[in-house]
């Protein structure tokens, strides 16, 4: 990933003015690093079919992280989580003010689609990709996640219910990576089949979160943790002990289907997914 950070580092968010933090602003959340795990699933797809569209692949990968910067820098907000630390720094609300975050998150999120719309490909590649991470990240995936997330505070919902929240919230951003690298790829069949196991892996990474947010301090967590008694968590309806159990299972379920995709794309998926697949037993 050093020469997808070279990429990010040569297109950071520039906005010169006489303001006195907005530029600044801009870039902080991404330069505190964070997993990167979205945008290594696409690099990964597009490496099992083809490695000379990598450098090309750096837009759409890029533009992942910004929508999904932007996603955390607003979920951190008081109006929503009210969090204090994200990536072990200061939220932006905190660290400047509220203001700032919020356009912040703004500019990054559209930051995403101008980024995006420059990738090397041809028009019909680049209006694939930007209408599938406007389709997923939007109106009708992780913002309305976040909507029923926000709305049923205190109001307990069904499994399957949370389920549906978490799928929108987390599950199809994930998804939209690994659906987004088959597309730069070229492989049309794998679409789908990608993306449903997309959502799979990101309902894993949700039940993962609620169960960290128990079991891990802010510090070894990098973001504020037992902030979640009001929210809809696996956690908070299942118990510690069934999340861990409905975790085992789900992660099982995604060995397995792993197994079943081309030996190259195991090849580049595994590493990557060994790290999280059980990183709720640590």
């Amino acid at each position: 990933m050093q020469v997808f950070e070279a990429f990010i580092a040569t297109h950071r968010p520039v906005a010169p003015s006489f303001h006195p933090h907005y530029e600044l602003a801009l870039s902080t959340m991404l330069d505190a690093g964070g997993k990167r795990f979205r945008p290594a699933l696409l690099l990964a797809v597009v490496s099992a079919y083809n490695t000379l569209l990598l450098e090309g692949a750096y837009h759409g990968a890029y533009a992942i992280e910004l929508l999904h910067t932007y996603s955390l820098i607003h979920d951190d907000l008081p109006a929503m989580d009210d969090a204090d630390l994200r990536r072990g720094h200061e939220t932006l609300h905190k660290r400047y003010d509220e203001v700032t975050a919020v356009l912040v998150g703004d500019a990054l999120n559209t930051y995403a689609f101008e980024v995006l719309s420059e990738a090397p490909f041809s028009d019909a590649t680049r209006v694939k990709l930007i209408r599938t991470l406007a389709k997923n990240g939007g109106l009708g995936g992780m913002v309305l996640g976040q909507a029923i997330d926000c709305h049923f505070e205190n109001q307990p919902l069904t499994i399957e219910q949370i389920k549906i929240l978490h799928i929108n919230k987390t599950g199809k951003l994930i998804a939209t990576a690994l659906e987004m690298g088959a597309i730069i790829a070229g492989q049309k069949a794998l679409q789908k089949p990608i993306y449903d196991f997309g959502l799979k892996l990101g309902l894993l990474f949700q039940i993962q979160d609620d169960i960290l947010d128990v079991t891990q301090t802010s510090e070894e967590a990098g973001k504020t943790t037992n902030n979640d008694e009001a929210k809809n968590s696996f956690v908070t309806l299942l118990g510690l002990e069934k999340a861990m159990q409905e975790a085992n299972s789900l992660a099982s379920e995604i060995e397995e289907q792993l197994l079943s995709f081309e030996e190259s794309l195991q090849g580049e998926l595994s590493p990557i997914l060994t790290t999280y697949i059980n990183r709720h037993k640590d």
